[in-house]
């Protein structure tokens, strides 16, 4: 029996043991490796060579698409995509015929990516895989892509929060705080991956530890030395930072 080598790649160390764990009920699968981010990932392809690479797309540092740029002159394995929310990137991968997994999956679900990957890799023309993964690499990189939903994480639970929904985020210290009405969600990210992610028609960074829904401004008041607080529409009161009040200027002033 041909073993089907698989590497599992994903930031989160409760996804990579619960699809092990799943991989492991089929007894033609072999997972050689995981990675929990993109550069493990990128060295983990180049020294395992695998067949089949499960790739989680929403990671810090490297994402998924960026881990295939970086392999684009390497031989590629069969890819199944791991997402949990990205809607532009599901119908990508439709149009380009390329297998993905939405989070949260079931036994089902994975069988029918196996059987797919199966399928693919006795396919003579396996060259034609990896000219679709290269097609949609050219096309992700001429469309700039903005989050519409954060993956919220409680336990081993998930859901997706509408961005449309947050009023603001603040720093808080390796982590950040999603602030939804008289809530708040804790996530792992930071806030320069926030403001390159969340559409800058939508969302404003006005200080190093704050980024606020322009729609859920109230109003706008001067602080001192030429600084302001953003009065938002549940009461919080956020300050900007010398280093980020131009970019509220020139909201207020836009001839400037």
């Amino acid at each position: 029996m041909n073993l089907l080598r698989s590497l599992i790649v994903d930031d989160e160390p409760l996804a990579r043991g619960l699809l092990r764990s799943m991989l492991e009920a089929h007894p033609d699968v072999e997972v050689v490796g995981e990675a929990g981010g993109g550069r493990q990932a990128v060295e983990a392809v180049r020294a395992e060579q695998p067949d089949l690479l499960f790739l989680d797309v929403q990671m810090p540092g490297l994402d998924g698409f960026e881990v295939l740029q970086a392999l684009a002159s390497d031989p590629l394995p069969e890819v199944v995509f791991v997402t949990a929310y990205d809607q532009y990137a599901l119908r990508a991968f439709e149009v380009h015929a390329l297998d993905y997994l939405l989070k949260p999956f079931d036994e089902e679900r994975l069988a029918l990516a196996l059987d797919r990957a199966r399928a693919h890799l006795r396919a003579p023309d396996r060259d034609r895989d990896r000219q679709r993964i290269l097609e949609l690499l050219d096309e992700l990189r001429g469309i700039r892509r903005y989050r519409e939903r954060l993956v919220i994480k409680v336990g081993e639970r998930a859901f997706l929060q509408p961005v449309a929904d947050i009023d603001w985020i603040e720093a808080d210290g390796k982590y950040v705080k999603v602030h939804v009405g008289p809530k708040h969600h804790v996530i792992r990210d930071t806030m320069t991956q926030l403001a390159e992610v969340l559409n800058p028609e939508q969302f404003l960074r006005i200080s190093r530890s704050a980024i606020v829904n322009l729609d859920r401004i109230k109003e706008i008041q001067p602080w001192f030395r030429g600084d302001y607080v953003v009065i938002l529409k549940n009461g919080a009161e956020v300050p900007t930072t010398r280093g980020h009040r131009d970019s509220l200027k020139s909201l207020l002033d836009p001839s400037r």
